[in-house]
């Protein structure tokens, strides 16, 4: 019997969703649903994979280590994000979340930590960061968990960077008015490029500024801290070419 109750918690698995489709729980997800949110046979939760759309489940079986959830009705088709890149490099630990966390709830499909000569932090935990990225898609909304890749030096990130896709580069020297019109235009994926906080060093900026698909953009007349830029940017592109508009 398909439970009418609205489902309070969201959950993501790695698992086949369709209607009548057991879904086993891992050790962590039983805990949560179980022993935190006090769930219990028949009660209803929300499930989503990042392919089959979101899916009414029910409790099935519910032990302190494992159980099992059944999934009873389609709530809502796939919905996938703009074929947009983040790619920023590392700061400090609560603002490399905070940027991961409003790339998920801002909508882009892969999120890529840069070292570049200046970046201060030279090591992350990219297990962390995509256990942070599911818990963002979880609370926000979202149908769709963006991968975020391991730590790349920015130069390699470049040398294989594809043809096709377009990259805005948000340059700290060009602080001033953004030209949305000129630089957001043209058709494509497209890739946005937060730098560190002490800056793009200067070949860098020289090499970012010869590239071909590269478009570069003041964020204003102020310069900002790395993830205020990340949020800021992100939100013009989704205004003038992404699914805001």
């Amino acid at each position: 019997m398909v439970c009418l109750m609205e489902a309070k918690v969201r959950l993501f698995v790695d698992h086949p969703l369709g209607e009548g489709q057991p879904v086993p729980l891992s050790r962590a997800q039983a805990h949560y649903l179980f022993s935190v949110m006090r769930l219990g046979p028949g009660a209803p939760v929300a499930l989503f994979n990042g392919r089959d759309g979101e899916w009414r489940a029910e409790v099935e079986e519910a032990g302190k280590k494992a159980g099992t959830l059944v999934c009873a009705e389609e709530i809502g088709p796939q919905v996938m994000p703009p074929d947009l890149w983040l790619l920023f490099a590392p700061v400090k630990k609560a603002r490399t979340d905070f940027i991961v966390e409003k790339a998920v709830e801002l909508g882009v499909r892969r999120i890529l930590p840069v070292q570049t000569r200046f970046t201060n932090s030279e090591r992350i935990r990219q297990d962390r960061l995509q256990a942070h990225a599911v818990e963002a898609a979880e609370q926000c909304g979202a149908r769709f968990v963006p991968e975020v890749a391991a730590l790349a030096k920015l130069d390699a990130t470049l040398d294989a960077w594809p043809d096709e896709r377009r990259l805005l580069f948000c340059d700290e020297a060009q602080a001033g008015p953004a030209a949305l019109s000129d630089t957001l235009s043209g058709p494509g994926p497209w890739a946005v490029l937060i730098g560190p906080e002490g800056g793009f060093a200067p070949p860098e900026r020289e090499r970012l500024h010869r590239m071909e698909q590269a478009r570069s953009i003041a964020l204003g007349p102020r310069i900002l801290r790395a993830d205020t830029a990340a949020v800021a940017a992100l939100t013009l592109w989704q205004a003038h070419l992404g699914d805001w508009t």
